[in-house]
């Protein structure tokens, strides 16, 4: 991952790092700074302090995403090293940012030959924000994956003049969606961008398949640094377990990409066809699956 706008801290000496008591163990700083961040009794903390100017850009990356800003450092926050948008390659830069009427999600900006950009869910609401990501080209549409993720999308759709999108099943989180996608059958949005309903999280949960290469999948499965496979968030899927198996069942013998890429959850680059028999292999899985009482500790991430 490459910032696309920040500069480089002038030295990591008498810095001293810190997570502070507002975490809610989301996992949005681990992502970012795994070797710098793990979970210790179900809350981030740091492992131990960095080595260098490259990890320390690690931990202001974790600063900025986290959605409750409880990265610390003793020194005061300098703006300047801000890494967001974070480019995670040609394509897809990673928004930061993340919003705690979100649940602390993850969002991307995703670049298209035209030189537009598509944003896939949405980070906090901030002008200042948008002024920065508009700069890396005009901004189309806003593409929500399901409705725990809606809660800026209309702001964000109105600054940047671009359609919001959600599946009729969770409509009634962004009822002043200008499309509005329907049924359970995939479906082209624009050249190289399919909808695949996914009803299992929510009821209106989809996926955003763009160039048979990157799968923006919201809350529906992620890729786990604990069992190291996709896996289903099962302990905190709200609508039904057994329609997001069925929904699995359906779909992902029809899916061809090579980067997963989550609301929550770890994302994961792999070739098509291993990360094909993934999603047949997690399809199998889904299938066992009964439902349960929400446990967020249940997370395996």
């Amino acid at each position: 991952m490459s910032p696309a706008n920040a500069a480089r801290p002038e030295s990591t000496e008498d810095t001293n790092w810190h997570v502070d008591d507002r975490c809610t163990n989301c996992d949005v700083a681990r992502q970012l700074a795994p070797d710098l961040i793990g979970e210790v009794g179900g809350r981030s903390e740091i492992l131990r302090q960095p080595r260098g100017a490259a990890e320390e850009l690690q931990l202001y990356a974790a600063l900025f995403a986290c959605h409750t800003r409880s990265i610390r450092s003793s020194r005061q926050s300098d703006v300047s090293l801000d890494p967001f948008p974070l480019r995670l390659d040609d394509v897809v830069h990673l928004c930061g940012h993340n919003s705690q009427q979100t649940a602390g999600a993850n969002s991307y900006l995703v670049q298209r030959p035209s030189g537009t950009l598509l944003m896939v869910d949405t980070p906090r609401w901030s002008e200042s924000l948008a002024a920065r990501y508009e700069k890396l080209g005009s901004v189309t549409d806003v593409l929500l994956t399901h409705r725990d993720h809606a809660a800026h999308g209309r702001r964000y759709a109105d600054r940047f003049g671009a359609r919001l999108w959600i599946h009729e099943g969770d409509l009634d989180a962004a009822p002043d969606a200008d499309c509005v996608l329907r049924g359970t059958e995939p479906v082209e949005i624009a050249r190289g961008v399919v909808v695949h309903p996914l009803p299992g999280h929510t009821e209106g949960s989809v996926l955003y398949v763009v160039d048979e290469r990157y799968c923006f999948s919201g809350d529906s499965f992620y890729w786990s640094r604990s069992t190291d496979d996709v896996e289903v968030a099962e302990s905190v899927t709200w609508y039904s377990i057994q329609e997001l198996a069925a929904s699995l069942a359906r779909t992902a013998g029809r899916l061809d990409f090579e980067w997963l890429l989550p609301g929550h959850g770890g994302r994961k680059h792999l070739p098509a066809e291993q990360m094909a028999q993934r999603m047949r292999q997690l399809a199998g899985r889904a299938g066992e699956m009964r439902p349960q009482p929400i446990d967020f500790t249940a997370l395996r991430w």
